[in-house]
Parts: structure tokens; sequence; C-alpha cells
């Protein structure tokens, strides 16, 4: 199910593209009046381990990414509304500068879908003459576009369109709507006169319906696959997107006016950045590189000192963590911005002194840093989520072993950074093996023993936009339903049991559960507390405090599961999810997003935008995959083709 590729050398967008759509869309946004209300959607179901603390208290990257994106292009009307601090937010009762807002935007991932699509719903209870255009889009669009349209015609919600790219496309569609909007004209008709006359069609990264008199939809038109910004330099200073926050709220409607400055480091103390994007590997359970169409993007480092410094300055957030796929990726790139960071100080002091940040990387690549580990605690890092997955590599192999991870560990504990592995609990994997490291505690205790900070373990389960994501249904390894409960979108995340050959699938979950309280207990609070470095000592125990809150709501949550895997009859599903309205591209053929469905067979001809065709394959059934997998297997970098050399320095292609 990984996203076709566009040609070689047309991956990226030119350089200063977006600098320059942004330029000529504030005049058009200074002739419009335009309101926008940017909702992400959450679950609540979805609080426990291993993200109980984050869920609320960072706020995600991505609404925040697109709220200044919008102030930036002119549209400074724009509110972003969190369900993790407004639950009970309606979109129907909605008012933004005393009126219904024009621009009604969605971002969901797909544990969280259920609550996108109620968002959807009720913004569709608006009366028409005055229903903001819809717009969905996240990492759930991206991969499974479809969802956000209804397939019933006794059940007429639907976004009227769907993002499946980043900025620049959204801001693209801006630009051709505004271009063309009557005077009094809501931005739903304009949409509706541009969707039917063709010119969204020139716009990758797009998804819409095709409806009928009645405004039934009869099949979705995908414009292809975006082309991706290439120079993160050129993204809007997130600054801009913070002041947009929604207070929290337990009522259904909007406060009239965003979070004081003052009070967003309270609420946020820790800051979401994108600092890099892509990794050089490649592994079947992993979408990162496929969306990423092998490329490996980048911030400047003093594009970075900017960003942390004024987030620091204006709002108080003085924690960090950068939602890099693999931050050190490739070793020149990395210590040119943890140099400059080094190098920099924010009020006459050093910037270690002042901001903390954490990131993610691989066991393979912390090794291949060694000699640099100091300098790169000097820029402010602190904390290294590291995707050890399975220690003997029987699960995945990218580098890792026993002794590599110890080793690596040791090296960050040794220059100061907290080590937090990430690990997958697979079908072969028992609890515990003797004179072994191949069971789930023995790694577990390996890991403690090497000085890992917080612990991370989660059941691979399928992932959207992976090469595995097909087989774990064709193989029958996919949970449809287990005494009659069926398998939510919210129970994705790794913590439920849902794809598994395993003969006692039950035992799977109550393993995630032992292995958890083996980790978090009052015996390593105690034995935080003698750790010799204050620092780490104090880390320690508020992350141990943190783990048992967040396993008592993990076992409270899981453990109903993991009893009807005992005893209820389990009922699994063949078919791969796929769209239940007909979808094709703008030429007609294969839609990209399509894939896997019944039209994207084995070597089926995709072409994307005219260009020439992409070959898209059937998807690998060896098994299922992991959704928050970050880190992937072994791979070899090549060069980039010379017409997109400039988008980033000494860039580099992944094959």
């Amino acid at each position: 199910m990984e996203l076709p590729r566009r040609t070689r050398g047309d991956e990226l967008l030119p350089p200063g593209q977006l600098i320059n759509l942004r330029k000529r869309l504030r005049p058009l946004a200074a002739k419009h009046d335009i309101t926008t209300v940017i909702a992400c959607a959450f679950d609540h179901r979805t609080r426990m381990l291993p993200f109980i603390y984050a869920a609320r208290k960072m706020v995600p990257a991505g609404v925040r990414a697109i709220g200044s994106a919008m102030v930036d292009a002119g549209f400074e009307k724009t509110r972003i509304v969190l369900q993790q601090w407004n639950p009970n937010f309606r979109p129907s009762m909605m008012r933004l500068d005393g009126r219904i807002p024009d621009l009604f935007m969605v971002s969901s991932m797909q544990i969280h879908s259920a609550r996108c699509v109620e968002l959807i719903k009720d913004a569709c209870r608006i009366d028409a003459a005055h229903r903001p255009l819809i717009i969905a889009g996240g990492p759930k669009t991206i991969y499974e576009p479809w969802d956000v349209f209804s397939a019933d015609p006794g059940d007429r919600w639907a976004a009227d369109i769907a993002i499946t790219g980043e900025e620049f496309v959204l801001l693209s569609l801006l630009e051709v709507l505004l271009s063309i909007r009557s005077e009094n004209e809501t931005m739903r008709k304009t949409f509706i006169r541009a969707r039917d006359s063709g010119m969204l069609d020139d716009i990758p990264g797009l998804v819409y319906a095709r409806t009928d008199e009645d405004g039934v939809a009869e099949e979705l038109v995908d414009t292809g696959i975006q082309r991706l910004l290439g120079d993160l330099d050129e993204l809007p200073h997130p600054v801009l997107g913070y002041r947009l926050m929604e207070r929290p709220s337990t009522g259904p409607r909007l406060a009239s006016r965003a979070v004081g400055p003052g009070e967003i480091g309270k609420l946020s103390p820790i800051g979401s950045l994108v600092m890099t994007f892509g990794c050089k590997f490649a592994c079947s359970y992993c979408p990162i590189p496929a969306y990423n169409q092998r490329q490996h993007r980048l911030k400047s480092g003093a594009r970075i000192v900017d960003e942390m410094s004024r987030l620091q300055q204006e709002y108080g957030i003085r924690r960090f963590f950068s939602a890099d796929d693999n931050f050190f990726n490739y070793r020149k790139r990395t210590m040119e911005i943890v140099e400059t960071m080094a190098r920099a100080q924010i009020d006459g002091q050093a910037f270690e002194k002042k901001v903390r940040w954490g990131t993610e990387a691989t066991i393979h690549d912390t090794l291949v840093l060694r000699d640099d580990l100091r300098m790169v605690r000097a820029s402010g890092l602190i904390a290294l989520w590291l995707g050890v997955e399975d220690m003997t590599a029987s699960l995945v192999r990218k580098g890792q072993s026993v002794n590599n991870t110890v080793e690596a560990f040791q090296l960050l504990r040794r220059n100061g950074i907290a080590p937090m592995p990430m690990m997958m609990h697979h079908d072969t994997q028992p609890l515990y093996t003797r004179g072994s490291p191949y069971g789930l505690l023995n790694q577990t205790a390996i890991l403690r023993k090497a000085g890992a900070l917080t612990f991370q373990v989660l059941m691979i389960s399928p992932a959207t936009g992976s090469t595995l994501y097909a087989g774990a249904y064709s193989e029958g390894m996919a949970i449809d339903s287990i005494g009659g409960r069926t398998v939510e979108p919210r129970m994705m995340d790794g913590n439920f049991v849902v794809a598994t050959h395993a003969k006692h699938p039950w035992k799977k979950q109550f393993n995630l559960m032992v292995a958890y309280l083996y980790f978090y207990n009052p015996v390593r609070l105690f034995a935080s507390l003698r750790h010799r470095d204050r620092r780490l000592r104090r880390l320690g125990v508020v992350v141990q405090m943190l783990g048992m809150f967040g396993l008592a709501q993990t076992v409270r949550r899981t453990v109903g599961w993991g009893l009807r895997l005992i005893f209820g009859k389990i009922v699994r599903r063949s078919a791969v999810p796929a769209s239940q309205l007909p979808m094709r591209s703008v030429q007609g053929d294969v839609a990209s997003h399509a894939l896997p469905g019944p039209l994207a067979s084995q070597n089926v001809q995709v072409n994307v935008l005219g260009s020439p065709a992409l070959t898209s394959r059937a998807p690998s059934t060896n098994g299922p995959d992991q959704a928050a997998a970050r880190t992937s297997s072994n791979a070899s970098p090549r060069g980039r083709s010379k017409s997109t050399a400039g988008a980033i320095p000494e860039p580099q292609t992944i094959a």
C-alpha cells in the first residue's frame, strides 16, 4: 500500500515556490474577509501509554503548521481547536468573528478517525446556504482519503475535499478559489464551480467527489501525488500558529478570543517542531520513505535556532520535541545543524542553558555519531527516542543487536542524553526465554540495565501506507471482531492485539502489560532517586510517576480486550480496506491513493499528472506492520538528479 513515486527529478517543488505562493495569496486574502476554524480530531480513549503525557501537553505540529501557513498567507481570522482540550466542541455551533466560518478544516490520525467523522457530520448539519467549505487532511487522509466521503446515499455527510499533501497543496487550492470567487459567494459554492470546471485538476494532492444532481457522491477524483517542499526553511514560522489556539473548555462553542501568549507555555510546555523529514532505510512495515518520495528534507541550523529562540521568548516554551523520522540520517547534515545550535545564544546565555529538546534516531546512526555525541548534547539534546524494535533482529534487520544497543545506550548516558527505546512485540516472540535475549522481558531487562529512561512497547499492527499493510488482511491476520465487539480505528495504535497468527493471542495482549509493569513500578521509582546525575534523577522520577499512571490507564482500557481474546469468538478479515466509491485519476485511470483497492492490482500502470507511468506493485504479504514505527532497515543512498539539486544542500535520493 505504499504511495506511488513521482517521476524521478519531479518529487520536489522548485526552490522558492512556497514562499512565492504565500506572497501571491496575501493581496487575495486582503480582498476576501475569510474566517477559518481548524480542528484536530482526538479520541480520548487513546490516552494511555506511551503517549499519556504528550497527548495533552504538546500542541500537534500538523494543525499548528497549517495555522501558521494560513496566517502567513494573510488569513488572520483563523482559530485552531484541539479536541484534546475541547472534547465537546461542535462545528455546527461554531462562530468566529460573529459568524459561521468560511472554511472548516479537520485533521486526523487513523486512531482518531471516528472523531473526525463526527466532526464532519456535525459540520454538515449547518444549513447548506451558510455551510463552510469542509476540508479534511492529516495522516488518515493521506493514505485513505475515501473515508471522509460517505458512500451511503441515505447518509449524505462528507467533506467537500480531502488534502493528501502538505501546506503547499492547501494554499494552492485557496489561491484557485479566491481568484474566481464572486462577491458575497460562499467558499463552498466557489469550490463547487471550480471543481465542476476542472480548475482543481492541476493541483496534485487533492481528492474530491463527483456528485449527481441530488448531491450524492458517484465517484472520487484523485489529482495525484503531491510535490514535496525540499527546503524546510521555506515553511512559515511556527510562532504564528501558537497564537491561534482555542482555550481549553468543556463547552461546544468557541471563545471570543484565542489563548493569550502568556498561557501557551503552561498549556503546551512541550513545543512540537519539524526539523527533518525522511529516513535512508526502507523497512517494509514503515510508510515514511514512500511518503517522502525517498527524499531527505531538512531545515538549517540557523532556522531551528530562530524557531526555538522565538518560541521560548514569546511563549515561554523551553522544551521541544522534534518530529524527525531519523535525525541522525546523514552525519554531515546532522552535525551542521547541531554545531550551529551549540554555538548559538539566547539572551546572552548558551543555547543549551535555555532550551531542551528530544528527537528520534536509529541505533545504527547513533553509533556512527559516537565521537560527536558531546557536540550533539551541547546543542541542547537531552533525550533520544530509538527504534530498537527487536534487539535480536528476528523481526527486522537494520544493524541492531544486543551489543550495539547496549553500546549506544551507554554512549548516550555518558554524554548526558537519555535513551528512550521504542520496542515492537510480535507473534514469534515469547514473554521470557531462558539463556537467550529473545524474550520480551529479557530485552526489557537489558534496556533497563543499559540506562533506558523510558520504555515503549507496542504490538506490531497494520500501518497504512506500508508494503505489509495488505498482507495483514489477505493472510487473515487482521481481526474484525471478537465476541461481537468490532475492532475500532482507535484500537490500531499498537496497544491492542488486532492482527496476529499467534495460537494464543491473549498472551500477546497481557505480555505488553507485564513488560510495562516490569519497567514502571515503585521499585524502579526508588532506584531513580539514587541516580548521581541530578538532572537525570529528577527526570527519571517524573517519568516513572507518569509511567505508572499511564500503565494504570493502559490496563484499564485493554484488559477487557485481553479477556475477549481468551473467551470470545475471533472473526478475521480477508478484504483489504478500500474505497466504497469508484476512484479514478484525473486522466480516468487508476487513482494514486486508491491503493490497495481492486483496481490497484499488480503491474497496473499509473500515470501521475501526465508524467511517465509509474508502476504500482501489489504489497508484500509477509506480515503486519507497526503503526508507530519511525525507523527502518538497510538501504544505500544514491545521488539525486541535478534538476532538484538546488532544493537542499548536498541532496540525496534513496533508491
